[in-house]
C-alpha cells in the first residue's frame, strides 16, 4: 500500500502537469508534515521554487496548482498561506478507509521490496580468546536490527560475522597451550580453559617477557600455516572454546550470524595480490606491497598506502577485506554490502573500498557502504570500563541489565500488592533488561556516542523500552478485561474517527510504512525507535481520552480496531528492533 505521502506527491505530479506542461511532470512537491496541526497535516511547498522557473509570483503559482489538483477524495479544500504554502488536511472518511485497510493487512500495509536483493551485512565480528565486550555491543544489535528490517521487506540478507580467528596471536596462544594443557593436543575432546581472556594475558605475558617463547610461537604461526596437523587442532580448540562463549551472548541477545572468519578467506588472499599485480596497481613501498588511491594521505600529507602483502610475505586485514569484498560479490552474488563497525574503522574501509572500485571488483549496480558507530560511554562522559579501568565485558553489562530489571518488577510489585509467580517475575525481569539494554541504544543515532545509564533505559517514562512494552500491555489489559478476541473482530466494522485523539493515533499509524521505507534505504534503526516513542504517547492519550469497553456499538469496535492495530505495529516495529513483546508486566 502506497503511504498517504506518496498518494499525494502522485497527485501532485499530474497537477504540474497539467498546470505548467510535460516539462514539470517530475517535479518535486516538496511536501512535508506541517509544523502546525492546526493549519492541516502536508504542506506542499514547491510553489516558491517554480516562482522562480516560471517568473510568477509564488501565491499565483500556488494557485494554478490548486486549480489543477484533484485530491478531493483524498484531503479538505487545500488552503494557501503565508507566500505561497499550500496547506492540506486529511479527510477523516480517507483516514478510515485507510485504517480499516491496513488492519485487514498481515503486513499493515507495508510494501514488501519492489526488487529483493541479497544483501550482505557483516557485524559483530569478535576475535578469537578474547572475550565479547561493551564495544561488541553496538556493532551486534545495530546489524541485527537492519538485518531483520530488511529481511521483513523480503531481502535476502547474509548475516555475516567476520571472527579475528586468524593471525599471528595465534602462534602465541598455541604455544602457550601446550606448555599449560599439553593433553588438549593428543586428545579430540572438547576443552575447557576457563577464563579464556586470563589465558590470553598470560600467553601475551609470556610473550612479551620471554624471548625463547617468542621465537616459538613465531615457529606456531609457520606451521599453522603449513596446516601443520597438531597445530591445526589447538588452532580448533582454541576456536572452538571461544565459540561456545560467543554463543551464549548471542542466544541472551536473540542473534543469528553465520560465522565466516578471517580464516575462511585465507585461501583466496593469494589470489588478490595476484590480480592487484596483474592490473598493475601492486606498488612496492619499504618493501611491503602497496595501493595508493587519491584522496588518502596520513597526518603529514604524504600519500597513504593500502598496505596488501606485509614485508615478510604475510597478508594483514586489508588483505582480507579485499577478499571478502570480492567473494560477496562473485560468489554470494550480493548487490548491496553493508559493513557495521565503529567510526574509527571509517578511513579503512573507505579506502578498501577505493582500492576494490580502482580494480574493477565492484559493479555499477552494487552498493557498498560503512554503516559507523559512535562510542559507548559511561556516566563520566568517558568510554565505559570498570572500576579497575578494565573494558565492560557485555555479559556482565547484560546479566546486570537483568538483575535490575527484576529488582525494580520485584520492588514494584510489593508496591501494587501483586503476586506473580517466580516464573513470570524471571521471565518480565529477563525480556526488560534485555530489552532496556537494545533499546537504548538503538534509539540514538549511531553516528554518535551516547551515555549507558541503568537507570534511564530501565526508566518506565521516557523514550525507553520499557514505555513500549507497557502501552504493548495496555493493549492486552483491554483484551483480556474484555475478553475480546482481536482475531474475530467484525471484518466489516466500520472505523470511525470522532475525536482529535483517534485522529491523531490513526494518522501516525498510517505513517510506519514510511519509516521502514526510510530505514531500508539510509540503516538508521533509530527512525524506527523514535516512530514507536510518538505511537506510544498517542495511544496513551487516546487511550485517557476515549472510552474502549464502555462505549457504545459501533464506537466500540471501532476504537478496538485501532487498540489492536497500535499492538500489532507496536510488536512489529519492536521485533525489527530485536525487541520481543510481553502481555503482562
Amino acid at each position: 500500500m502506497n503511504s498517504i505521502a506518496q498518494q499525494l506527491k502522485a497527485r501532485f505530479e499530474k497537477a504540474f502537469t497539467a498546470a505548467f506542461g510535460e516539462s514539470y511532470a517530475g517535479a518535486d512537491p516538496m511536501l512535508a508534515a506541517a509544523s502546525n496541526p492546526n493549519f492541516g497535516d502536508f504542506q506542499c511547498n514547491a510553489a516558491m521554487s517554480l516562482g522562480k522557473k516560471l517568473g510568477k509570483p509564488p501565491r499565483a503559482i500556488a494557485s494554478t496548482i490548486i486549480e489543477n489538483l484533484d485530491i478531493s477524495d483524498i484531503c479538505e479544500t487545500p488552503e494557501i498561506a503565508g507566500p505561497g504554502f499550500i496547506n492540506l488536511k486529511l479527510k477523516p472518511a480517507y483516514l478510515e478507509a485507510q485504517i480499516s485497510a491496513i488492519a485487514a493487512d498481515s503486513r499493515l500495509g507495508i510494501e514488501s521490496a519492489k526488487t529483493p536483493q541479497t544483501i550482505a551485512i557483516d557485524f559483530s565480528s569478535p576475535n578469537i580468546a578474547k572475550e565479547m565486550h561493551v564495544g561488541h555491543l553496538r556493532s551486534t544489535i545495530i546489524g541485527d536490527a537492519i538485518a531483520r528490517t530488511l529481511e521483513f521487506q523480503g531481502h535476502d540478507v547474509l548475516r555475516i560475522n567476520h571472527i579475528g580467528d586468524w593471525g599471528t596471536q595465534f602462534g602465541m596462544l598455541i604455544a602457550y597451550l601446550r606448555e599449560v594443557h599439553p593433553e588438549a593436543l593428543t586428545t579430540a575432546d572438547a576443552l575447557d580453559l576457563g577464563d579464556l581472556v586470563a589465558f590470553y594475558r598470560q600467553a601475551k605475558q609470556r610473550f612479551d617477557t620471554d624471548e625463547t617463547f617468542k621465537e616459538t610461537a613465531r615457529q606456531e604461526v609457520v606451521k599453522l600455516q603449513a596446516g601443520a596437523e597438531d597445530t591445526r587442532h589447538a588452532w580448533k580448540l582454541l576456536c572452538d572454546q571461544s565459540r561456545r562463549e560467543f554463543q551464549v551472548i548471542y542466544d541472551l541477545l536473540d542473534i543469528k550470524l553465520t560465522e565466516r572468519g578471517e580464516s575462511f578467506y585465507n585461501p583466496l588472499l593469494p589470489a588478490v595480490v595476484e590480480d592487484l599485480t596483474n592490473l598493475g596497481l601492486l606498488v612496492e613501498s619499504d618493501g611491503a606491497k602497496c595501493v595508493f588511491v587519491d584522496g588518502f594521505t596520513n597526518k603529514e600529507g604524504e600519500p597513504l598506502p593500502l598496505i596488501v602483502q606485509k614485508t615478510d610475505g604475510g597478508y594483514n586485514y586489508a588483505t582480507t577485506d579485499l577478499a571478502a569484498v570480492r567473494y560477496r560479490i562473485q560468489k554470494d552474488n550480493a548487490k548491496r554490502l553493508i559493513y557495521v563497525t565503529d567510526s574509527g574503522q571509517a578511513n579503512h574501509f573507505a579506502q578498501v573500498f577505493a582500492v576494490a572500485r580502482k580494480a574493477g571488483w565492484i559493479p555499477e549496480d552494487v552498493e557498498i557502504v560503512h554503516v559507523p558507530f559512535g562510542l559507548v560511554l559511561g556516566e563520566d562522559g568517558k568510554r565505559a570500563k570498570t572500576r579497575s579501568g578494565d573494558t565492560v565485558r557485555l555479559r556482565d553489562l547484560l546479566d546486570e541489565a537483568i538483575v535490575r530489571a527484576t529488582k525494580d518488577l520485584e520492588d514494584r510489585l510489593v508496591t501494587e500488592e501483586r503476586h506473580e509467580t517466580k516464573e513470570f517475575i524471571a521471565n518480565v525481569g529477563r525480556v526488560v533488561g534485555l530489552s532496556a539494554v537494545k533499546y537504548a541504544d538503538l534509539s540514538q543515532n549511531r553516528a554518535s556516542n551516547y551515555v549507558f545509564s541503568y537507570d534511564k533505559m530501565l526508566a518506565l517514562q521516557g523514550n525507553t523500552a520499557p514505555y513500549m512494552l507497557y502501552a504493548y500491555a495496555r493493549v492486552q489489559g483491554i483484551r483480556r478485561k474484555g475478553e475480546i478476541d482481536f482475531e474475530n473482530l467484525d471484518a466489516g466494522a466500520k472505523v470511525i474517527l470522532q475525536s482529535d485523539a483517534e485522529l491523531v493515533l490513526a494518522k501516525h499509524l498510517l505513517q510506519f510504512n514510511e519509516v521502514i521505507n526510510a530505514v531500508e534505504g539510509d540503516l538508521l534503526p533509530n527512525r524506527i525507535c523514535q516512530y514507536l516513542f510518538e505511537l506510544s504517547q498517542k495511544y496513551n492519550q487516546f487511550f485517557e481520552q476515549c472510552q474502549v469497553l464502555k462505549s457504545e456499538e459501533p464506537l466500540r469496535t471501532s476504537r478496538l480496531i485501532l487498540c489492536d492495530l497500535t499492538a500489532r505495529t507496536l510488536k512489529l516495529g519492536l521485533e525489527l528492533l530485536g525487541i520481543k513483546v510481553l502481555e503482562r508486566m
